[in-house]
């Protein structure tokens, strides 16, 4: 059965830390599934849906900030919130360059823990949906054509449709059937909007 909500990963080497994170993160209102050591979370195929990781920095074996830089080599973007029995500056230092929402000591504050989590829900969340609309607009550039694409990186670098013409040996008039397509096939009502579509879908670097 799949998640109702947003899943949060426990990954610490002390049962009870896992066993009283875990049921804190219930009652919030999260789902939650610990794991003992890094290998046993990574074993564990990629969450598709929101979620955060609360991780321990220090575990036998492979620590906390291992499996941070396993999973950014990976490609996988997951909100990390550190936990951590020391003040281990240099630790917290490496953490946050690397991405975390945040680094807490123990004991933990509960009040601290769930603002953090709800903050490393939300950028999820923010991220995929991001993500999607990158999709959205790559499916559109997809759709077309080897000329229309052509025009569609001259058109969002501010050339004029004569211009436009000029460059690839068409008629004005050609220009102008092809940009209107273009507007059409992206889904796009102005040029600025069109500008923003091809930064998104990555196809130009825009000059304005």
């Amino acid at each position: 059965m799949a998640p109702s909500g947003p899943v949060v990963f426990v990954v610490d080497d002390d049962a009870s830390v896992r066993k009283s994170l875990a049921r804190l993160v219930r009652t919030a209102g999260y789902d939650a599934e610990a794991f003992a050591t890094v290998s046993d979370f990574l074993d564990r195929p990629p969450q598709e849906g929101p979620a955060c990781l609360l991780l321990d920095v220090r575990m036998p074996g492979r620590t906390g900030l291992d499996l941070q830089e396993a999973l950014r080599a990976a490609g996988r973007r997951l909100s990390i919130i550190f936990i951590s029995g020391y003040g281990d500056v240099r630790a917290s230092v490496k953490a946050m360059k690397g991405g975390a929402i945040d680094f807490l000591t123990k004991p933990l504050d509960e009040g601290a823990l769930l603002t953090a989590i709800a903050q490393a829900v939300a950028r999820t969340l923010e991220e995929q949906r991001e993500q999607s609309r990158i999709t959205e607009v790559k499916n559109c550039i997809t759709t077309l054509t080897p000329r229309e694409a052509e025009v569609f990186a001259l058109v969002v670098t501010g050339m004029l449709n004569k211009q436009i013409g000029a460059e690839l040996g068409i008629a004005e008039k050609t220009v102008k059937v092809h940009r209107a397509r273009v507007m059409e096939k992206m889904r796009a009502g102005s040029l600025a909007q069109l500008v923003r579509l091809a930064g998104t879908g990555g196809m130009v670097a825009a000059r304005f």
